[in-house]
């Protein structure tokens, strides 16, 4: 998957890119992607996520996600009101499936996506081969994406860290130890939030997201100056290489 980098554009105009989804919607279950490498830097927006039918009332489920040239990466929930994310179950230390913790930094808790303008109960990794550059330095990762009645859980896996039931394609969470990210059906009852899903890999150009971070992020000008020039967007592109779901 590629953004357009041949064609010069006048400020204002859009830039061809990439969305991909699936062709049906999947219930609840262990959804796995192997991602080679990944799209960064300035306007770039990309991000592997999930919704149900009716957004926000079918759910949405952010498993990658984040803008311009950081490193780590951030899983996100937006839905109708109600579903918050406790972030009493955040144990940076956390090493069992069961206890119902997890690893990464709370962002923010409520999920509704009219709250804050639709920022969504986020939980940010701590790892910084989880997005971008860190991630395609380091060969790549692979994110798993476990839903079921107790709630949502993400896990992320370095290249050199990858289970070896994984590779075999006999996955099995129960060995895995805390996931990154954990929303429990406790304080987000997934029946009630969550439909079936369709799963999409985009990249976006500038949108809400990255054109509110595109200075304070380091980057020169505005957004959409930066977008006319194709020579920006060189490496803009992302490899998966196997999303089961």
């Amino acid at each position: 998957m590629r953004v357009d980098n041949t064609t010069w554009l006048p400020e204002g105009q859009k830039r061809n890119s990439v969305r991909v989804h699936t062709t049906k919607s999947y219930g609840q279950g262990l959804f796995i992607a192997d991602i080679v490498q990944m799209p960064y830097g300035c306007s770039v927006w990309p991000a592997y996520w999930s919704n149900g039918a009716n957004w926000p009332a079918g759910g949405e489920i952010d498993i990658i996600e984040g803008t311009q040239n950081t490193t780590i990466n951030q899983s996100t929930l937006h839905t109708t009101p109600g579903c918050t994310l406790d972030a009493s179950n955040q144990n940076q230390e956390a090493q069992s499936l069961y206890d119902g913790k997890f690893t990464g930094q709370v962002a923010s808790t409520i999920c509704d996506s009219n709250v804050d303008n639709n920022i969504g109960c986020g939980i940010l990794s701590t790892d910084t081969t989880s997005y971008g550059i860190g991630l395609n330095s380091a060969g790549g990762g692979v994110f798993a994406a476990l839903w079921n009645e107790e709630g949502i859980r993400i896990w992320h896996f370095s290249r050199l860290n990858v289970p070896e039931d994984i590779t075999n394609k006999t996955p099995n969470p129960d060995s895995w130890g805390a996931p990154v990210a954990f929303w429990s059906a406790a304080t987000c009852p997934m029946n009630q939030y969550f439909t079936d899903q369709s799963f999409i890999f985009n990249i976006t150009l500038c949108g809400d997201l990255a054109n509110g971070t595109f200075n304070t992020e380091g980057c020169p000008g505005t957004c959409s100056a930066f977008v006319t020039d194709p020579n920006n967007f060189r490496s803009k592109h992302q490899l998966v290489q196997s999303p089961n779901l």
